[in-house]
Protein backbone atom coordinates (compact mmCIF):
# COMPACT_ATOMS: atom_id res chain seq x y z
CA UNK A 1 0.00 0.00 0.00
CA UNK A 2 1.36 3.40 -1.04
CA UNK A 3 2.81 4.94 2.35
CA UNK A 4 1.75 8.32 1.49
CA UNK A 5 -1.97 6.81 1.65
CA UNK A 6 -1.45 5.28 4.41
CA UNK A 7 -0.55 7.92 6.59
CA UNK A 8 -3.29 10.08 5.11
CA UNK A 9 -5.86 6.94 5.86
CA UNK A 10 -4.82 7.01 9.62
CA UNK A 11 -4.47 10.47 10.23
CA UNK A 12 -8.28 10.41 8.84
CA UNK A 13 -9.21 7.90 11.17
CA UNK A 14 -7.74 9.93 14.29
CA UNK A 15 -9.77 12.96 13.59
CA UNK A 16 -12.88 10.20 13.17
CA UNK A 17 -12.15 8.90 16.20
CA UNK A 18 -11.73 5.28 14.67
CA UNK A 19 -9.23 4.69 17.11
CA UNK A 20 -8.76 1.01 16.10
CA UNK A 21 -8.10 1.16 12.18
CA UNK A 22 -5.09 3.27 12.44
CA UNK A 23 -2.95 0.21 14.68
CA UNK A 24 -4.68 -2.49 12.03
CA UNK A 25 -4.38 -0.81 8.84
CA UNK A 26 -1.51 -2.94 7.51
CA UNK A 27 -2.92 -6.01 9.23
CA UNK A 28 -6.52 -5.53 7.64
CA UNK A 29 -5.38 -4.13 4.00
CA UNK A 30 -2.90 -7.96 4.26
CA UNK A 31 -6.43 -9.67 4.97
CA UNK A 32 -8.20 -8.07 2.13
CA UNK A 33 -5.25 -8.63 -0.37
CA UNK A 34 -5.04 -12.43 0.98
CA UNK A 35 -8.80 -13.37 0.83
CA UNK A 36 -8.83 -11.13 -2.55
CA UNK A 37 -11.88 -8.98 -1.06
CA UNK A 38 -13.44 -6.73 -3.05
CA UNK A 39 -13.98 -2.95 -2.10
CA UNK A 40 -17.40 -3.19 -0.11
CA UNK A 41 -16.26 -5.97 1.94
CA UNK A 42 -13.15 -4.60 2.93
CA UNK A 43 -14.73 -1.14 3.60
CA UNK A 44 -17.36 -3.79 5.90
CA UNK A 45 -14.73 -5.49 7.67
CA UNK A 46 -12.60 -2.26 8.73
CA UNK A 47 -16.39 -0.77 9.75
CA UNK A 48 -17.29 -4.11 11.73
CA UNK A 49 -14.03 -4.53 13.40
CA UNK A 50 -14.15 -0.59 14.28
CA UNK A 51 -17.44 -1.05 15.69
CA UNK A 52 -16.43 -4.41 17.65
CA UNK A 53 -13.16 -2.43 19.07
CA UNK A 54 -15.42 0.13 20.67
CA UNK A 55 -18.06 -1.96 21.87
CA UNK A 56 -15.51 -3.60 23.61
CA UNK A 57 -14.14 -0.63 24.86
CA UNK A 58 -17.11 0.95 26.10
CA UNK A 59 -17.79 -2.56 27.82
CA UNK A 60 -14.56 -2.46 30.03
CA UNK A 61 -15.51 1.20 30.83
CA UNK A 62 -18.57 0.16 31.99
CA UNK A 63 -17.24 -2.77 34.22
CA UNK A 64 -14.99 0.11 35.71
CA UNK A 65 -17.42 2.40 36.35
CA UNK A 66 -19.65 -0.32 37.82
CA UNK A 67 -17.94 -1.15 41.06
CA UNK A 68 -18.54 -4.37 40.43
CA UNK A 69 -16.54 -6.79 43.54
CA UNK A 70 -15.49 -9.08 40.46
CA UNK A 71 -16.70 -10.12 36.64
CA UNK A 72 -17.84 -13.26 37.18
CA UNK A 73 -20.37 -14.55 34.76
CA UNK A 74 -22.99 -17.54 34.27
CA UNK A 75 -21.08 -20.05 32.62
CA UNK A 76 -18.90 -19.82 35.40
CA UNK A 77 -21.51 -21.00 37.99
CA UNK A 78 -21.91 -24.12 38.79
CA UNK A 79 -25.82 -24.88 38.98
CA UNK A 80 -24.74 -28.51 39.47
CA UNK A 81 -24.14 -27.90 43.05
CA UNK A 82 -27.53 -26.19 43.46
CA UNK A 83 -29.85 -28.89 42.29
CA UNK A 84 -33.10 -26.78 43.10
CA UNK A 85 -32.43 -23.98 41.35
CA UNK A 86 -33.41 -23.96 37.64
CA UNK A 87 -30.69 -22.43 35.23
CA UNK A 88 -33.44 -21.67 32.73
CA UNK A 89 -35.20 -19.12 35.14
CA UNK A 90 -31.73 -17.82 35.52
CA UNK A 91 -30.51 -17.49 32.10
CA UNK A 92 -34.04 -15.96 31.53
CA UNK A 93 -32.95 -13.04 33.35
CA UNK A 94 -29.83 -12.84 31.64
CA UNK A 95 -32.17 -11.92 28.74
CA UNK A 96 -32.31 -8.57 30.34
CA UNK A 97 -35.79 -8.26 29.21
CA UNK A 98 -36.24 -7.20 32.88
CA UNK A 99 -34.05 -4.41 32.81
CA UNK A 100 -35.88 -3.27 29.20
CA UNK A 101 -39.03 -3.03 31.01
CA UNK A 102 -37.15 -1.32 34.26
CA UNK A 103 -38.64 -4.53 36.93
CA UNK A 104 -36.18 -5.26 39.28
CA UNK A 105 -34.81 -9.11 40.06
CA UNK A 106 -34.54 -10.43 43.58
CA UNK A 107 -32.15 -13.31 44.34
CA UNK A 108 -33.34 -14.66 48.29
CA UNK A 109 -31.37 -16.94 50.48
CA UNK A 110 -28.84 -18.48 52.88
CA UNK A 111 -25.25 -17.12 53.05
CA UNK A 112 -22.77 -18.62 50.04
CA UNK A 113 -25.50 -19.93 47.90
CA UNK A 114 -24.34 -17.72 44.38
CA UNK A 115 -26.65 -14.52 44.83
CA UNK A 116 -23.84 -12.46 44.51
CA UNK A 117 -22.84 -14.46 41.96
CA UNK A 118 -25.68 -14.41 39.93
CA UNK A 119 -26.45 -11.02 40.46
CA UNK A 120 -23.33 -9.37 39.13
CA UNK A 121 -23.28 -11.98 36.29
CA UNK A 122 -26.62 -10.26 35.53
CA UNK A 123 -25.08 -7.33 36.10
CA UNK A 124 -21.57 -7.71 33.51
CA UNK A 125 -24.27 -8.64 30.88
CA UNK A 126 -26.24 -5.53 31.50
CA UNK A 127 -22.96 -3.86 30.86
CA UNK A 128 -22.01 -6.00 27.31
CA UNK A 129 -25.54 -4.62 26.60
CA UNK A 130 -24.87 -1.21 26.80
CA UNK A 131 -27.06 -0.91 30.30
CA UNK A 132 -25.04 1.27 33.06
CA UNK A 133 -24.48 -0.59 36.06
CA UNK A 134 -23.65 0.46 39.67
CA UNK A 135 -22.82 -2.19 42.57
CA UNK A 136 -23.28 -1.47 46.63
CA UNK A 137 -23.67 -3.35 49.30
CA UNK A 138 -27.35 -1.97 51.43
CA UNK A 139 -24.61 -1.12 54.28
CA UNK A 140 -22.01 0.91 52.54
CA UNK A 141 -25.42 2.72 50.70
CA UNK A 142 -27.03 3.47 53.80
CA UNK A 143 -24.03 4.42 55.58
CA UNK A 144 -23.27 6.94 52.75
CA UNK A 145 -26.49 8.25 51.94
CA UNK A 146 -26.42 9.71 56.30
CA UNK A 147 -23.29 11.18 55.57
CA UNK A 148 -24.44 13.30 52.96
CA UNK A 149 -28.05 13.87 54.82
CA UNK A 150 -26.02 15.12 57.77
CA UNK A 151 -24.20 17.80 55.28
CA UNK A 152 -27.05 18.83 53.00
CA UNK A 153 -25.82 16.41 50.13
CA UNK A 154 -28.76 13.94 49.91
CA UNK A 155 -29.95 14.90 46.97
CA UNK A 156 -26.65 14.38 44.94
CA UNK A 157 -25.87 11.07 46.58
CA UNK A 158 -29.09 10.03 45.85
CA UNK A 159 -28.17 10.76 41.96
CA UNK A 160 -25.43 8.21 42.10
CA UNK A 161 -27.89 5.79 43.12
CA UNK A 162 -30.83 6.86 40.65
CA UNK A 163 -28.90 7.48 37.18
CA UNK A 164 -27.40 4.11 36.59
CA UNK A 165 -29.87 1.89 34.26
CA UNK A 166 -29.51 -1.18 36.88
CA UNK A 167 -29.06 -0.78 40.49
CA UNK A 168 -27.28 -3.97 41.87
CA UNK A 169 -27.94 -3.84 46.20
CA UNK A 170 -26.11 -6.80 47.89
CA UNK A 171 -26.64 -8.21 50.77
CA UNK A 172 -30.27 -6.54 52.16
CA UNK A 173 -30.74 -8.16 55.87
CA UNK A 174 -26.98 -8.69 57.00
CA UNK A 175 -27.76 -5.51 59.32
CA UNK A 176 -30.60 -4.13 61.00
CA UNK A 177 -31.56 -0.25 60.03
CA UNK A 178 -32.79 2.00 62.47
CA UNK A 179 -36.31 3.79 61.01
CA UNK A 180 -34.33 6.73 59.69
CA UNK A 181 -31.90 4.72 58.10
CA UNK A 182 -35.00 2.98 56.05
CA UNK A 183 -36.38 6.51 55.40
CA UNK A 184 -33.38 6.95 53.13
CA UNK A 185 -33.43 3.78 51.61
CA UNK A 186 -37.68 4.03 50.98
CA UNK A 187 -36.68 7.64 49.39
CA UNK A 188 -33.88 5.78 47.28
CA UNK A 189 -36.38 2.93 46.01
CA UNK A 190 -39.61 5.36 45.49
CA UNK A 191 -37.26 7.66 43.16
CA UNK A 192 -36.10 4.40 40.89
CA UNK A 193 -39.56 3.16 41.18
CA UNK A 194 -40.56 2.01 37.04
CA UNK A 195 -37.44 4.43 35.98
CA UNK A 196 -34.46 2.14 36.54
CA UNK A 197 -34.03 -1.88 37.41
CA UNK A 198 -32.68 -2.94 40.95
CA UNK A 199 -30.96 -6.08 40.94
CA UNK A 200 -30.97 -7.47 45.41
CA UNK A 201 -29.59 -10.05 47.44
CA UNK A 202 -30.85 -10.81 50.93
CA UNK A 203 -30.61 -13.51 53.87
CA UNK A 204 -34.11 -12.96 54.77
CA UNK A 205 -37.14 -13.61 53.24
CA UNK A 206 -39.40 -10.91 52.47
CA UNK A 207 -41.71 -11.62 55.47
CA UNK A 208 -39.23 -10.56 57.95
CA UNK A 209 -37.68 -7.18 56.11
CA UNK A 210 -39.72 -5.71 58.58
CA UNK A 211 -37.04 -7.06 61.42
CA UNK A 212 -34.46 -5.75 58.50
CA UNK A 213 -35.77 -2.30 58.11
CA UNK A 214 -37.06 -1.75 61.66
CA UNK A 215 -40.78 -0.82 60.76
CA UNK A 216 -43.30 -2.66 59.47
CA UNK A 217 -45.08 -0.01 57.44
CA UNK A 218 -41.88 1.38 55.85
CA UNK A 219 -40.90 -2.07 54.65
CA UNK A 220 -43.88 -2.95 53.20
CA UNK A 221 -44.01 0.53 51.42
CA UNK A 222 -40.68 -0.69 50.24
CA UNK A 223 -41.07 -4.33 49.13
CA UNK A 224 -44.42 -2.61 47.25
CA UNK A 225 -42.57 -0.88 44.79
CA UNK A 226 -40.02 -3.64 44.15
CA UNK A 227 -41.86 -6.49 43.45
CA UNK A 228 -44.47 -4.76 41.60
CA UNK A 229 -42.25 -5.63 38.82
CA UNK A 230 -39.96 -8.14 40.24
CA UNK A 231 -38.41 -11.99 38.91
CA UNK A 232 -38.00 -13.05 42.22
CA UNK A 233 -35.36 -16.53 42.59
CA UNK A 234 -35.36 -17.96 45.96
CA UNK A 235 -31.70 -20.29 46.07
CA UNK A 236 -32.29 -23.06 48.47
CA UNK A 237 -29.14 -25.05 48.66
CA UNK A 238 -25.12 -25.61 50.33
CA UNK A 239 -22.87 -22.98 50.36
CA UNK A 240 -20.23 -22.37 48.04
CA UNK A 241 -17.90 -20.89 50.37
CA UNK A 242 -18.42 -23.97 53.22
CA UNK A 243 -18.11 -26.48 50.20
CA UNK A 244 -14.34 -24.99 48.85
CA UNK A 245 -13.52 -24.95 53.07
CA UNK A 246 -14.46 -28.40 53.88
CA UNK A 247 -12.13 -29.65 50.76
CA UNK A 248 -9.56 -27.51 51.56
CA UNK A 249 -9.90 -29.03 55.41
CA UNK A 250 -10.02 -32.70 53.75
CA UNK A 251 -7.11 -32.02 51.43
CA UNK A 252 -4.67 -30.75 54.61
CA UNK A 253 -6.31 -34.30 56.65
CA UNK A 254 -4.65 -36.10 53.53
CA UNK A 255 -1.55 -34.29 53.27
CA UNK A 256 -0.76 -34.53 57.22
Amino acid sequence: MNELVTTRIRATAQRLGLTHLPEQLDAFARRAEEASMGYLDFLDLVLDEEAAHRDERRFRSALRLSKLPHHKTLDDFDFSFQPELDPRRVKDLASLSFVEDKGNAALLGPPGVGKTHIAVALAVAACRAGFSVYFTTLDDMVRKLKSADTIGRLAGTLRTYTRPNVLVVDEIGYQPLDRAEANLVFQLISKRYEKGSIILTSNKSFGEWGQVFGDEVLATAILDRLLHHCEVITINGSSYRLRNRLAALQENEQVA
